[in-house]
């Protein structure tokens, strides 16, 4: 698939087939998102992949819109590490960058994944922070409940001329 028709088709896909990821997908995921641009190229992400079924039925209490995790045979937590921060504060831009390479991987090997928000929900960071054992310096960004599939969604334009503006407001 070529760069702008994965842009362009992704969609979220909540609902998936009953069928495991193979590990060669999984890596090629993780390796996509790795490749995020990230400031001083710092890479401050650590990513937790959930494939326990017991696990994954677990997160479904963490969060009010990740019940999709039911059905999902595997998810991943992207994390932002304080530790390896270069310039403090931008952990959350460059872990959002991983998260879309992510996203577009997973579309193009013809997944599916839905990005589902955790910081800045205070809530839901001590939740997924508990159930994890993450320690201080990791917080967790989102979870991306991935699997094959079992719905097509829609994919039209959200071009809007009025939200662009040139040199100035």
């Amino acid at each position: 698939m070529d760069t702008l028709q994965a842009l362009m088709t992704r969609r979220s896909v909540r609902k998936f087939e009953e069928k495991d990821v193979p590990e060669e997908m999984l890596r090629q995921i993780l390796e996509a998102a790795m490749m995020a641009p990230s400031a001083g190229n710092a890479q401050p992400w650590q990513f937790i992949v959930v494939n326990e079924r017991e696990r994954l039925d677990a997160m479904a209490d963490l969060h009010p819109y990740i019940k999709m995790v039911l059905q999902a045979p595997l998810g991943i937590i992207v994390c932002g590490d304080l530790t390896k921060e270069k310039y403090p504060g931008y952990w959350v831009q460059d872990c959002s960058a991983a998260m879309q390479n992510l996203l577009l991987a997973v579309h193009a090997l013809g997944l599916g994944a839905v990005w589902t928000g955790i910081y800045p929900k205070e809530d839901r960071v001590a939740g997924y922070r508990a159930m994890f054992g993450l320690p201080e310096n990791i917080i967790p960004l989102a979870f991306a409940p991935i699997g094959w599939p079992a719905q097509q969604p829609k994919s039209e334009s959200r071009f809007l001329e009025d939200r662009i503006h040139y040199n100035s407001y």
